[in-house]
């Protein structure tokens, strides 16, 4: 069932965050996904309070969506796992979907998927596709 989710995600660039340390906060960011990690890429600054949260709790959880009226079109993931810096490989997958990005220098971070949900009416209404991750993983 990955491959249906994936190609979901392949076919967005924007997810949304929520996030929890002395608040809930959320936040939308543009992603490159990394699919041996089974990981999404993106890019903030620490200062933002998102990433304060995240530095205090590295648990989040957020969604990518389609967006459309048409009931019959609805798609759509929900998602949760673990934030930290990215490694080397992530700012290549970064840098490749969004090259202008180079230039501000940012700081990448990694989000882990532990857990994916993805409702899916174009299989029938209400339909759900999931998948968890294997600790052994």
């Amino acid at each position: 069932m990955i491959e249906k989710i994936e190609r979901f995600i392949g076919e967005h660039h924007l997810l949304s965050l929520a996030t929890i340390g002395e608040r809930l906060w959320c936040c939308s960011m543009f992603y490159a996904y990394d699919p041996e990690t089974i990981s999404f890429i993106v890019a903030s600054d620490e200062t933002t309070e998102h990433m304060n949260n995240i530095l205090q709790n590295p648990y989040i959880a957020g969604t990518v969506a389609l967006e459309t009226k048409t009931v019959g079109k609805i798609q759509g993931i929900q998602f949760s796992g673990v934030m930290a810096q990215a490694e080397t490989k992530g700012y290549d997958l970064y840098f490749k979907a969004f090259p202008y990005a180079r230039i501000m220098n940012p700081t990448l971070w990694e989000i882990r998927l532990d857990e994916v949900k993805m409702t899916d009416n174009t299989l029938g209404f209400g339909k759900k596709v999931t998948w968890k991750r294997s600790f052994s993983e």
